[in-house]
């Protein structure tokens, strides 16, 4: 029999195929194809073999393809044609199936031989065709059907590989970089994606691949329009199209745009999440014709899984919207504008979805303006503990009430033991780091109280940069739970062209570092840095973002001013300690020195009165130690001023001494001789201020 089949494939090449009993007997029948012509004959036994009948035949392949050979098969059939030309064989071999009138499949085997002309061209290929559905039902069927699996198992992990990246995609732009990559629908065979998203009765093109296959007017199109995106949104079921014809016959708008990329099948699929439509996803192949119902399958369960990953995503970034909007409502709509120093600040959101932080920053105008024009400003910094909507919250109502207790006059360390009270007191399970940077312009001096938080850092004006240590106590709310609301205050100036740099960890810290080593990196990285502070805090996110990390960052900078602003002077700093009349009178002895000494041509009698006065009341009614320091404020005019601290945070008043008393007129006298005074909280005291113009 094989004999047989063997020389009619090898008639003559003028020689037509003629109906050969032999193979007819042995229930094989012959074709022959011209290329040229493009017709397919077929003998008498051969239409049986494929349970074709003759009426409904046309004489060509199409014809048969569409009656008989499913796409899939029809595929897989032109492949191996092509390979045999392409190689330069002179004959194929190849098993397929095929579907009877009555719907069932049966498998069938075809070998055909090539004819070429002199210049190598095939034109003619004859060939036989017989039933092979008992052959295949042995080894070779086992060994086929082993192959087949094989490659739908490939496919079907594929998907699995998609499908395991789309888990980690958080937004939109995610999920199609996972598509698009390497791991991505190429391995599922197609050349070409296009995906689009449903928004208000429309279709908006959000992904197109490669390069240079964008189709005009597709960006936006309605869901009733003739594009097989609008149709499957429409239908929520998948279309599969199997050949360029059909392709053409179907959508003849989009199909002129889509001839270069010289496709030949295509499928789009339906995303559908909680029951609705949320787009469409099309793959498009260029080296295939018709997909099996395995291929189907899979396809279908991908589009589902990129379906519910997309949900994921755009309830992510919905969340991440809604989170970060409430966040930014807690913090400060705008800085103030401070006279005598720039200020900067910054935020960035580091975390996904829900997961925000409570870090906040302000700046706060304190009451007791001086004349000079600069004035006092708190500077806060915190980070509530978690990193949901629930920390923002407790964020926002923090950062109310430590403003409300600064603005009201209170000293650092008070305002942050009542900030832990307050805390302790929501009845929330959070608790906060905070530091607090009290600072008056006019001197440069800063008070700061630490509640857990991490130190600040200085830049000097020359561009050197340190870490400032700051003795802290709990954080808040932690304090007030253990009745530890003792708040050590430390002190520093803030020479002009200097910047004081507050920020919360996610600027220093990351997994596996050091919080030392942080504070070293930032700190090279401040003194590296422009003198600017708006550029500085530039350069400072910058880094941030390079460096990664999970947690949100909070910055805020202040630079006292140099130019046109009041600068300090010479400077006298003494200790007057209780009973001791000799430093008292060294003290008046110094003030009156210093004031000479550096040229004042004013009246250093009331001067010396003044100070006196202000050192006798401290050591009076408070019953400590008074400190005192004189400098000379350098700026539009020259000041001279006076600062006696105590450790009573009482404040001063003035007296009606009457036509014989003798106490009550001391800070009469400081009011008729001073050009103004004035009280400021320090610490655990307070600090009586006055001024004088100088010439």
């Amino acid at each position: 029999m094989a004999d047989r089949g063997a020389s009619a494939l090898s008639l003559p090449k003028d020689r037509p195929v003629r109906p050969d009993p032999v193979l007819a007997l042995n229930g094989m029948g012959s074709f022959d194809w011209d290329l040229d012509a493009g017709l397919f004959h077929l003998d008498a036994q051969a239409f049986e073999v494929l349970d074709l009948p003759p009426e409904e035949y046309d004489g060509r392949l199409e014809t048969l393809n569409a009656l008989r050979v499913p796409p899939p098969e029809a595929a897989r059939l032109d492949a191996t044609v092509a390979r045999a030309i392409k190689d330069g064989s002179d004959h194929y071999s190849a098993y397929f199936r095929i579907r009877c009138r009555d719907g069932t499949m049966r498998w069938t085997h075809t070998r055909g031989r090539l004819r070429r002309d002199d210049s190598g061209r095939p034109h003619r290929v004859v060939g036989i065709l017989r039933d092979a559905t008992e052959e295949l039902a042995d080894s070779t069927a086992r060994s086929l059907r082993s192959a087949q699996d094989e490659a739908f198992r490939q496919q079907t992990g594929v998907v699995q590989v998609i499908s395991a990246a789309l888990a980690h995609a958080r937004s939109v732009q995610d999920v199609i970089d996972v598509l698009k990559d390497t791991h991505g629908v190429r391995h599922l065979g197609a050349t070409s994606l296009v995906m689009g998203l449903v928004e208000a009765g429309r279709i908006r093109l959000v992904a197109e691949g490669p390069a240079g296959s964008f189709v005009p007017g597709t960006l936006v199109t309605r869901i009733d329009e003739p594009y097989p995106m609008s149709e499957v949104v429409r239908t929520l079921s998948p279309r599969f199209i199997e050949s360029p014809e059909e392709f053409a016959a179907h959508y003849p708008i989009l199909w002129p745009h889509l001839t270069g990329l010289r496709i030949t099948s295509a499928a789009y699929l339906p995303l559908i999440a909680q029951a609705r439509p949320i787009g469409a996803m099309g793959l498009l192949y260029d080296d295939r014709r018709g997909f099996s119902a395995e291929e189907r399958a899979v396809l279908v369960a991908l589009g589902s899984s990129i379906a519910q990953s997309l949900m994921r995503a755009m309830l992510f970034e919905q969340e991440k919207d809604l989170a970060q909007g409430l966040q930014q409502a807690m913090l400060p709509r705008s800085i103030p504008s401070v006279r005598g120093a720039d200020v900067a600040v910054r935020y960035r959101s580091a975390a996904l979805g829900r997961d925000i932080g409570g870090d906040w920053y302000d700046l706060i105008p304190l009451p007791g303006d001086t004349p000079s024009g600069a004035g006092r400003v708190g500077a806060v910094i915190g980070d509530v503990q978690g990193h949901d909507t629930h920390a923002a919250a407790v964020m926002g109502q923090l950062r109310i009430v430590l403003r409300a207790y600064a603005t009201e006059g209170h000293a650092p360390a008070t305002v942050m033991a009542r900030a832990s009270v307050f805390l302790h007191e929501l009845d929330t399970d959070r608790f906060a780091t905070c530091l607090y940077a009290e600072t008056d312009l006019t001197t440069g001096v800063v008070q700061m109280v630490r509640a857990g938080h991490i130190d600040p850092l200085l830049r000097q004006g020359d561009g050197r940069c340190a870490r400032v240590t700051v003795e802290g106590g709990l954080p808040l709310g932690l304090s007030a739970e253990f009745g530890q609301l003792e708040y050590p205050v430390a002190t520093l100036e803030l020479d002009p062209g200097s910047t004081l740099l507050l920020c919360t960890d996610g600027l220093v810290e990351l997994p596996g570092t050091d919080l030392d080593d942080g504070m070293s990196g930032l700190a090279r990285l401040v003194c590296e840095g422009p003198a600017e502070v708006e550029a500085l805090a530039d350069r400072l996110i910058q880094a941030a973002e390079e460096r990664g990390g999970e947690d949100d960052v909070a910055l805020l900078l202040l630079r006292r001013r140099a130019p046109g602003a009041a600068r300090p002077g010479r400077r006298l700093r003494q200790h007057v300690a209780v009973g001791d009349p000799e430093a008292l009178a060294q003290a008046r002895h110094l003030i009156r020195a210093a004031v000479r000494a550096w040229g004042a041509r004013a009246p250093a009698d009331e001067i010396e009165l003044v100070a006196d006065e202000l050192i006798t009341n401290a050591l009076l009614h408070t019953e400590g130690s008074a400190i005192v320091t004189v400098r000379v404020l350098e700026g539009s005019e020259r000041r001279l001023r006076i600062e006696v601290e105590d450790c009573s945070s009482a404040l001063p008043r003035r007296r009606d001494a009457g036509e014989s008393g003798v106490f009550g007129r001391g800070l009469l006298l400081v009011e008729r001789l001073a050009d103004a005074w004035g009280v400021q909280a320090r610490g655990s005291g307070k600090a009586v201020w006055c001024e004088f113009r100088l010439s």
